[in-house]
């Protein structure tokens, strides 16, 4: 008789990434795979509800993982709220980059899918902007009297759509250790909030705004 294996949040995730990388589709059901991992049905479900739900933490587990891990560094008075958010960028970037097969598969390329995936990392990415001061970024000191005004709301949304648009310039980076990518998140940081004052780019945010509301209408 195999002997029973030692179930927590982490063993399942390892667990499962395992099947879905070297089956390329998720288990048949929860049951069998208990049975497979040598665990009862029930231990999964001190965890999760489904394997949908797995999906949506693993992605959030990464990005608090980073937070976890940059947080020392973050700490001093002296660092800005720019290089807290690019020091948290590139740390997440590089979880996503060590595992990057298995998060390409996560995510998939069905929009309404990528949504649903992201809510649980989405809630946490929020939580985090509110611990930015925002009143000491000199970008934004320097920008027109309308993005200055800019609400709790409004800038949980802006960098909302700003990371999202990371991760999907990240599954298409082809450039050496993803450097592009790298390249990318700073630019966009350093002149997003200039952007914002752009009419095309309002329209994008407001488009994003809706796809978001109306998601949450179809659950």
């Amino acid at each position: 008789m195999q002997e029973q294996t030692n179930i927590t949040q982490e063993k399942i995730f390892e667990l499962y990434g395992d099947y879905l990388l070297n089956q390329g589709e998720k288990p048949k059901n929860v049951y069998l795979f208990a049975k497979e991992n040598n665990f009862e049905e029930k231990e999964f479900y001190h965890y999760f509800s489904g394997f949908d739900e797995i999906e949506r933490e693993m992605l959030n587990h990464l990005f608090t993982k980073s937070l976890e891990l940059v947080s020392e560094v973050n700490s001093p008075s002296e660092v800005t709220t720019r290089e807290k958010l690019l020091n948290v960028y590139y740390i997440f970037f590089e979880n996503l980059t060590m595992n990057r097969s298995l998060v390409l598969s996560i995510l998939g390329n069905n929009k309404i899918q990528n949504i649903k995936t992201l809510q649980n990392l989405r809630e946490t990415h929020k939580q985090f902007v509110n611990t930015l001061n925002f009143r000491e970024w000199e970008m934004i000191e320097k920008a027109k009297e309308d993005i200055r005004k800019f609400n709790e709301r409004s800038r949980q949304e802006v960098l909302w759509l700003h990371l999202v648009s990371a991760i999907d310039f990240w599954k298409k980076d082809t450039s050496a250790d993803f450097e592009k990518t790298d390249i990318f998140i700073e630019k966009t940081i350093d002149t997003g909030f200039e952007l914002i004052d752009n009419e095309p780019l309002r329209k994008v945010i407001d488009l994003g705004k809706f796809l978001w509301k109306e998601k949450f209408k179809m659950s």
